[in-house]
């Protein structure tokens, strides 16, 4: 079982994580999902959000990370960066998808000094996409990238590309793969349930 079996159990309890294996979802890319997650219930439940700063900590210790600062990817990253970084001690900025189009047109909030090792916070991985373009603004203004860490992926070959692509590491307390496994173990789906589900991720990828 995975060593963070728990954060499998305590998204599927909140709710943060939901699984049909009938009458998917629909995202809002139109692709027909028997996956529905939405880590930022996370924010609503104490117990859980502390153990996900927990497992973060426990993940960095296992890598040998010791990060400057801690980052936040906008919006959902922000608050376990936030509770990351208080638990820490350690300085916190966050970056947009983009520069503001006002002001000073930051895209990254908070002081970020030249060589600072950073670590960087996302609640979702899917493609990658946004948060290695978090990571590339960070190392733009002068930022090194310690790793990115995230609660949950999909585990699409596409993200694993691309942050191959990147130079970036990225590490997750859980995904796809040890839900359907813990699903499977506690009888919650059949077999033949967890190979469908396991073959739709894997065409997506």
């Amino acid at each position: 079982m995975n060593k963070y079996h728990d954060i499998t159990r305590e998204l599927l309890r909140i709710q943060a994580v939901q699984i049909k294996t009938k009458g998917y979802f629909t995202w809002t890319s139109g692709i027909q999902s028997p996956i529905y997650c939405d880590n930022r219930l996370t924010m609503s439940y104490p117990d859980v959000r502390q153990k996900i700063t927990a497992s973060f900590i426990q993940l960095m210790e296992e890598r040998q990370l010791t990060p400057d600062i801690i980052a936040g990817c906008a919006t959902a990253g922000i608050p376990h960066a936030a509770w990351l970084a208080q638990e820490l001690n350690l300085p916190m900025i966050y970056v947009r998808s983009k520069p503001k189009g006002h002001g000073k047109g930051n895209q990254i909030e908070g002081e970020l000094a030249e060589g600072k090792k950073v670590l960087v916070i996302e609640d979702l991985i899917s493609t990658g996409g946004s948060s290695i373009e978090a990571a590339e603004a960070i190392e733009h203004a002068g930022g090194t990238i310690s790793a990115v860490f995230s609660i949950f992926t999909y585990g699409l070959k596409k993200a694993t590309d691309a942050f191959l692509e990147s130079g970036f590491s990225q590490y997750s307390l859980t995904g796809f793969d040890q839900l359907i496994e813990d699903l499977r173990i506690n009888r919650e789906i059949n077999e033949q349930e967890a190979v469908e589900l396991l073959t739709w991720r894997n065409k997506l990828a």
